[in-house]
């Protein structure tokens, strides 16, 4: 048992030195590039409930800006397709693909930082009423826009090191 748990931490040891020899550093870690991110990005003012949902997302990733360096401008484009039909043409399940075109720039110096697309799906049942249908729908367009809310901060933090310099 002794042997095992030596042979464990000789291993981590072994690892951590590797990863900081190639240049890892943690985005969150002690003066990691990812820090200048939180709470210094604007964003755009939500137009609708899809916007409200992925900025708010953006927001718990990323922090509320108090003095923002940086704004992020962002499209979204949804698209709903009927996926399930019975063979009485009834629809059974929807998807809902979703992309986000994003582009942060320097408020100092109004040049784009870095830009992208992400986009991701979800899904939701139809079922006997249109208003459980309905809710259905906004809680997936919710969790859709968090999927891309997500997709966008760990972009911009993976990225943080480059443009960030």
């Amino acid at each position: 048992m002794w042997s095992c748990n030596r042979r464990t931490l000789l291993c981590l040891a072994a690892a951590a030195l590797a990863l900081a020899s190639c240049g890892f550093q943690p985005a969150y870690g002690p003066a990691g590039p990812a820090t200048r991110l939180q709470a210094s990005i604007s964003l755009d003012p939500p137009a609708d409930k899809d916007g409200f949902d992925l900025v708010e997302r953006l927001e718990q990733r990323l922090g509320h800006a108090e003095g923002p360096a940086y704004h992020l401008s962002y499209a979204i484009e949804t698209q709903t397709n009927a996926v399930g039909i019975t063979q009485t043409y009834a629809i059974t399940r929807y998807n809902i693909n979703g992309s986000v075109r994003y582009a942060l720039r320097d408020l100092a110096s109004g040049a784009e930082l870095t830009s992208g697309i992400v986009d991701s799906f979800t899904a939701h049942s139809a079922s006997s009423t249109t208003f459980s249908t309905l809710i259905a729908e906004r809680d997936a367009k919710t969790r859709l826009m968090r999927l891309l809310a997500d997709q966008i901060a760990l972009r911009l933090m993976a990225t943080s090191g480059v443009w960030g310099k």
